[in-house]
């Protein structure tokens, strides 16, 4: 039986150039260089506009450099300047830049040809006619934008069609159609695109979707049952207002969900371009974004985590190892036995029953304390866990207050029982450590009894670490001739020294 052969659908990514328009965004030329290069070699998009022609001395140099490269890697034609309806002088700066394909921004729709313009139809094709013309001579390759498309078929087709009628005639290579003000549902968008395609069965027809009703994937989707022939799409879906249609999200929905259709994007370098472009932007991408967000493959729940262990009750066809990523398990208070196994058998670690039941616990304290706890935390919450275990608990810290004001000395209360007996005593100190230090001095020099001396003090995070939950205090003490270590592990620095030195009282 033969198969039916899959229709390929062109990706332009406009990052560079639309996605430039987000609030606060702008790339340096060296930038541009980079991510044009990641485009076009590594996540294999099928074209890219970078720039729009006159806008600023920089745009140019970036325009300069990319092309440059892209001469010596026979690239020209796949990359794409925005230029303008004015006279030859847009064509005029991508010659000086070496750029070889325009998209030509003209008016799709009355309202804004009317209003902005000021002219009549037959007056701005016969101003875009002159202007292929002379691209032509310039050797520019032209595809042409009908900008605000999309309000122009809601609210006067008419125009939309007569100007289709008028640049079927031209020497154009695309067609680009822009839901600009994002206010397409998407029936319009399958309706509008249908009807489009059926009185122009060979013109190349772009769809460019923007997201103010976060409606742009599936205006996507209807666009390529419509019969689109190429996608305008944006890392981490950057763009003016909402932004536009995001690259990852619609590579992930045509391969999984439109088996007639084929794109070429690369999606294992998916998320590396998307977390370079927000390094390079300081344009955040929320946690929970679709494909390259922080949390997408994270599992949460404890049941979660023990479903994957049991045939992987809880996967789906967005398995991360194709975008380059591995899925993880969070710690906190609602992991349970499975998310910290899974995280142990990551790390090689293997406890027994009764130690997991303790390192849970402990776990779901630092989660109800909202604290976050990474993998890399893991080996130094076992160890203070089994630790902890190691001692004969005599001696308790009940209580203690720690101050500490501008103008004032540090100090400490402290309440603390030795076998049955409670103390509580007062001091100041250099900080609160040591005012908590001298505290304890004055209760074992009542009691008689002499304490360990502090030779070295160290504090430091889980290496690895990305999470704020824990430090580790490690001290190194001093009694009766031998040296010895404790540790003491906390979200605070003060509380994780003071748990160290309960272990030190007990010891002694």
């Amino acid at each position: 039986m033969s198969t039916k052969k899959q229709r390929i659908i062109e990706i332009m990514d406009t990052t560079l150039r639309d996605g430039e328009q987000t609030s606060s965004v702008s790339f340096s030329a060296s930038e541009k260089l980079t991510l044009a290069k990641l485009l076009l070699e590594e996540l294999k998009v099928d074209r890219i506009e970078i720039a729009s022609a006159r806008v600023s001395e920089g745009e140019f140099n970036a325009v300069k450099q990319i092309m440059d490269w892209a001469i010596s890697k026979q690239l020209t034609h796949r990359i794409e300047v925005l230029t303008f309806v004015d006279g030859g002088v847009s064509l005029d700066w991508m010659v000086k830049a070496g750029a070889k394909v325009q998209n030509l921004l003209t008016k799709g729709s009355l309202n804004h040809l009317t209003h902005q313009l000021k002219k009549t139809p037959q007056a701005h094709f016969k101003d875009i006619e002159a202007t292929i013309q002379d691209a032509i001579s310039k050797g520019i390759e032209t595809n042409v934008y009908l900008e605000d498309w999309s309000n122009g078929m809601r609210n006067d087709p008419e125009y939309v069609f007569q100007y289709l009628d008028f640049i079927a005639t031209q020497p154009i290579k695309r067609v680009l159609l822009p839901d600009t003000l994002g206010i397409l549902t998407h029936r319009e968008t399958y309706d509008y695109l249908n009807q489009i395609r059926l009185r122009y069965p060979e013109m190349h027809i772009d769809f460019h979707g923007h997201n103010d009703y976060d409606l742009s994937v599936a205006n996507v989707m209807e666009a390529v049952k419509a019969g689109v022939n190429g996608l305008h799409l944006t890392v981490n879906g950057m763009g003016e207002r909402a932004g536009n249609a995001p690259l990852a999200s619609v590579v992930a929905v045509i391969n999984d969900f439109m088996p007639e259709v084929k794109v070429n994007v690369n999606e294992k370098s998916l998320y590396k371009v998307s977390k370079l472009v927000s390094t390079f932007t300081g344009f955040g991408i929320p946690a929970n974004k679709p494909i390259v967000g922080e949390n997408v493959f994270t599992q949460t729940a404890g049941i979660h985590a023990d479903g994957d262990s049991k045939n992987n009750l809880y996967f789906n066809d967005l398995l991360p190892e194709r975008f380059g990523r591995k899925r993880k398990y969070a710690l906190g208070k609602t992991s349970g036995k499975a998310n910290i196994l899974k995280n142990l058998q990551e790390l090689g670690l293997t406890l027994n029953p009764d130690e997991l039941k303790k390192v849970t616990e402990r776990i779901i304290n630092l989660g109800d304390k909202k604290e976050k706890v990474t993998k890399e935390d893991l080996p130094y919450i076992i160890s203070d866990v089994l630790d902890a275990g190691k001692y004969i608990h005599r001696v308790k810290i009940n209580a203690y207050v720690l101050t500490h004001a501008k103008g004032l000395q540090p100090s400490a209360t402290v309440s603390l029982t030795i076998g049955k007996v409670s103390h509580e005593e007062h001091a100041n100190g250099d900080g609160q450590f040591d005012a908590f230090m001298n505290a304890l001095k004055r209760i074992y020099k009542n009691e008689k009894e002499q304490l360990a001396v502090l030779t070295d003090y160290a504090v430091r995070i889980p290496p690895g670490s990305t999470s704020d939950a824990l430090c580790e205090t490690i001290i190194t003490w001093e009694h009766n001739g031998k040296e010895f270590i404790t540790r003491g592990l906390d979200s605070d620095q003060t509380v994780s020294a003071i748990k160290a030195t309960e272990k030190m009282l007990n010891i002694i």
